[in-house]
């Protein structure tokens, strides 16, 4: 699965029921773990341009008024493959909002909301370029680029609406052979779309390209150094472009850490269990509230689970009305996904609660539905965005498949059912997609270290559903600049969700370049 910034920035990314894979080539030795990853380093590319790449450094955007007043949109090329860079160009998508403000121009502040597939161009016109802090944009130009492959990046194309929509309803826990086996050819049928629609860029979607990416975007910016805000995924991207430029980092912001030196399996797991806290603090929240439908006072937050996860074996068996004018129903699959919806802000809970109680009491499966759209950035008339295609293409070649098979899987379910009893099966069904792909992943676990590069402040959240807070810690020890930002609280990723401690660190970062003191928590 992929990850996201709170449902507060609902346009921006979502959280789908793909592998979670993030990482990119590497070079360098490499020796296998205890875990399973492999100990390898990400080598950073040399200090200079080569010649056969000074087209797209010199090249000049030509800006055009778009979206709101006061954003202008261009669009850049680079090379589709960087080992071949005339064999063709790969043409990305630029937005930005100039700075307005008083003060001195800090240059140009390059966001991106997560994903992999999430667009940032809709990001900065819907809340970065809007809700970041005055402050902040008063002295900066807000600029976001869509990755290749994403939203206006020439994106991936795989299945249309309806083959999507029964995509989102394969059935995650199969229950016998003959589900299993239904399971495996939705998500080869799946791969197959996605390779007969856009085998082009299959090959050249990875996180590394998309880093290099950012660097041309720089340079043609006229910036001596990149100033980067990354959330969730996008803080992959930014580890990743400061372990090949590390001379060229400026302010650089990772909230909602990734850890790249973690093979796909052990991301699966560790985000599994991440859910499972998430799950437990709504529990807990849940029982204090008289429209709890999953237990009253006295119910313990493995009670709520056990009464959830019996809510789901219910709607596997029998799905229930949803009101959709497609005919859709609520079976155990896009249940789960609403669930896991919820779980990235706490002020989603509400709104859980009140789902649940339809579905659970007045067999209206509407609400939950509604979420599980939303996670899939499925709109009213049945078009989905790019964001599933984009994520498995990014996540199938960044790293090689968690499970080769469905045996693979069958072998690894008391893990996953162990690191999260409401979730693990499903969620580790769910890792078998990268499996069928029908390019071979290009990336390797790997440890970025960007050495020399200026300050970077890693931002963890304590229970964040999506992003370990283990993986911030492990990511701001590889980085030999790193900076550990932790929020103690819910919710996936910390800035701008309403913490001030975080804000004023980030801010005073971002506008002063004082990173926070070592060990600084917020909450």
């Amino acid at each position: 699965m992929h990850t996201r910034p709170s449902p507060r920035r609902l346009t921006a990314t979502l959280l789908t029921a793909a592998a979670l894979l993030v990482s990119a080539c590497s070079s360098g030795s490499s020796t296998a773990s205890a875990d399973g990853a492999v100990d390898a380093a990400l080598a950073a590319l040399p200090r200079s341009t080569p010649s056969a790449l000074a087209p797209y450094y010199g090249q000049r955007l030509r800006w055009r008024s778009c979206g709101a007043p006061g954003f202008q949109c261009a669009t850049m090329k680079a090379p589709l493959d960087y080992a071949r860079p005339g064999a063709g160009d790969v043409r990305l998508a630029v937005a930005r909002k100039p700075a307005t403000g008083k003060g001195r121009p800090l240059g140009s502040l390059l966001v991106n909301p997560g994903g992999p597939g999430g667009s940032a161009v809709d990001y900065l016109q819907s809340y970065a370029g809007v809700g970041y802090p005055a402050a902040v944009r008063a002295r900066y130009d807000m600029v976001a680029m869509d990755p290749r492959g994403v939203a206006r990046s020439e994106p991936v194309k795989c299945l249309d609406g309806r083959q999507m929509d029964a995509y989102t309803q394969t059935d995650l826990t199969p229950d016998d052979a003959k589900e299993e086996n239904a399971l495996v050819a939705a998500d080869r049928r799946f791969a197959e779309s996605c390779g007969a629609h856009s085998a082009r860029l299959l090959r050249h979607v990875s996180t590394i390209e998309a880093a290099r990416d950012m660097d041309i975007l720089r340079a043609v910016l006229g910036d001596r150094k990149l100033d980067y805000v990354g959330a969730s995924y996008g803080t992959f991207l930014g580890a990743t472009y400061a372990g090949l430029f590390p001379q060229r980092v400026g302010r650089m912001v990772l909230d909602g850490a990734m850890d790249p030196s973690l093979d796909a399996r052990r991301l699966n797991l560790d985000q599994t269990a991440g859910f499972e806290t998430a799950f437990q603090a709504f529990a807990k929240d849940c029982v204090r509230h008289a429209d709890c439908p999953l237990g009253g006072r006295g119910t313990t937050p493995a009670q709520v689970g056990a009464h959830l996860t019996a809510f789901f074996r219910r709607l596997d068996a029998h799905p229930v009305p949803a009101g959709d004018a497609d005919g859709r129903r609520l079976g155990e699959s896009p249940a789960t996904t609403g669930v896991i919806a919820a779980m990235y802000d706490q002020g989603s809970w509400e709104q859980l609660r009140e789902a649940l109680n339809s579905a659970m009491k007045e067999n209206d499966g509407a609400g939950l539905l509604v979420l599980s759209d939303s996670y899939y950035e499925r709109d009213a008339q049945g078009r989905y965005s790019n964001l599933m295609p984009a994520n498995a293409a990014v996540n199938c070649l960044d790293l090689p498949p968690a499970f080769t098979g469905a045996g693979r899987v069958r072998q690894a379910l008391p893990a996953f059912e162990k690191a999260s009893p409401v979730f693990g099966a499903g969620l580790a069904w769910a890792s078998l997609n990268c499996a069928y792909w029908p390019v071979r992943a290009t990336g390797e676990p790997h440890r970025i270290a960007a050495k020399g590069a200026a300050p970077i402040v890693v931002v963890g959240t304590t229970r964040d559903p999506a992003t370990p807070y283990r993986w911030a810690r492990s990511l701001s020890r590889q980085l030999s600049s790193g900076r550990l930002l932790t929020y103690v609280g819910d919710g996936h990723t910390a800035y701008g969700r309403g913490s001030a401690c975080i804000d004023t660190a980030i801010d005073t970062y971002l506008l002063h370049g004082t990173p926070p003191a070592a060990g600084k928590r917020c909450s």
